[in-house]
């Protein structure tokens, strides 16, 4: 079984999981979310993302997908970072501009795609959510106006 990781600036992350856990609540704890909350450094998200880890019983095992809200934020790399000293960034899939779409895919798909096939899909899905929603009026309604 894969892990989940959602990783944000301040709080996205973990109301991304709540999100997740109206949809997919039978996996929900298969996702861990962390975040760089406001006022704290990036060694308090080490500090704490190392003990969740333990908490977790996450090794080198477990298959981890994170996602990320900005690639090359300082919330990723300081994940990235533990998860180097701690062996478990080898065979990662580590994606970023996360959103509910690609979230959700990436929960659903995590055991049945890997590799390539499985960033592309879940890359794709969330490229595909992100558009402008029109609201259609008809000819009746603008003669009314």
């Amino acid at each position: 079984m894969k892990q989940l990781i959602l990783v944000s600036h301040g709080s996205f992350a973990d109301g991304l999981k709540t999100s997740l856990a109206m949809f997919a609540g039978d996996k929900i704890d298969q996702v861990m979310a962390v975040g760089l909350k406001n006022g704290a450094d990036v060694d308090d998200l080490a500090v704490e993302f190392s003990r969740r880890l333990e908490e977790d019983n996450i090794d080198s095992g477990t298959g981890l997908i994170v996602l990320a809200d900005i690639i090359g934020g300082s919330p990723l790399t300081t994940v990235c970072n533990v998860l180097e000293k701690r062996g478990l960034l080898d065979g990662a899939v580590i994606l970023g501009g996360m959103n509910l779409p690609m979230a959700l895919n990436a929960l659903v798909m995590k055991d049945v795609m890997s590799g390539d096939e499985f960033a592309t899909t879940v890359l794709s899905e969330a490229r595909n959510a992100v558009q402008e929603f029109r609201i259609g009026v008809s000819d009746d309604e603008e003669d009314d106006i």
